[in-house]
């Protein structure tokens, strides 16, 4: 069954609402067919095409259910997708209003910067490697509109990957002589470790998500540019935040970043 462009529209405009009021909304999944990624894309894309109308720049590209686990846990095979805009990006050390982020949690990750555009369909390893530019340590502030953190595959993709915020480091480093899979992450809170990981936990090495998307993204007619950010996946388990947090994450050959938390 066929989900109607009304229904789409609708669905979106539910979304946008509960990020502009700060109420979160019960989950869309039930409004359509069970596991109907196209229509929870068309959502999402809707949004997109709203908000660059109402003058957000997308800079980027976030990939999310990168690990296994979370992909069984909700019954999918693949990882999903979500945009990044300008007006999402914190500076390394900046305190952050967690009033900006609905239902906020905090997630460890490595962000990629495009050095040209990825055009190609058959993109392979060896022409994604080339075009990475730089690397960074990243931080996510992920955030639901959906209430209670109740979604499923088509929640997610909907609301934009359940994208927030992010926070970049400011030491970009080559890929030359470093290897994704071996990074190993530590996140602390307030001093007090929250969260370990590596490179590995992300489909296996993060430049596989970033593969994965690229190819994507050719797929769905919106290539990848020179300049975007790719948010690749998180390293290990996400924490909740609350006001007065101070975060650091920090990632072998990569460096530190960090963000505090206010009101």
């Amino acid at each position: 069954m066929s989900v109607s462009a009304e229904t789409i529209q609708q669905l979106a405009a539910r979304l946008r609402k509960a990020a502009e009021t700060g109420v979160a909304t019960q989950p869309i999944r039930d409004e359509i067919p069970a596991g109907d990624l196209v229509s929870a894309y068309a959502i999402q894309q809707a949004n997109t095409e709203a908000w660059v109308k109402q003058g957000r720049r997308l800079i980027g590209r976030k990939i999310g259910l990168t690990s296994k686990s979370v992909q069984k846990q909700l019954g999918v095979d693949q990882p999903d997708f979500g945009m990044l805009f300008a007006d999402m990006a914190c500076a390394d050390g900046e305190e952050v209003a967690l009033s900006r982020v609905m239902q906020p949690k905090v997630e460890a990750e490595i962000a990629l910067v495009l050095g040209r555009d990825i055009t190609q369909a058959d993109i392979n390893m060896a022409d994604m490697i080339s075009a990475v530019d730089y690397a960074l340590p990243a931080i996510e502030i992920v955030g639901s509109r959906v209430e209670n953190w109740n979604i499923k595959i088509t929640d997610t993709i909907a609301d934009n990957a359940s994208s927030g915020l992010f926070v970049l480091g400011s030491e970009p480093r080559k890929l030359d002589g470093l290897d994704l899979r071996l990074c190993g992450m530590v996140m602390e809170r307030r001093g007090d470790q929250i969260s370990v990981g590596a490179g590995v936990a992300c489909l296996g090495n993060p430049l596989i998500a970033a593969l994965w998307l690229a190819q994507t993204m050719v797929r769905n007619g919106a290539p990848l540019k020179a300049g975007d950010v790719l948010m690749t996946g998180a390293l290990g388990p996400m924490a909740a935040v609350a006001p007065g947090d101070v975060v650091e994450v920090r990632i072998s050959g990569l460096g530190s970043v960090r963000t505090a938390f206010g009101q």
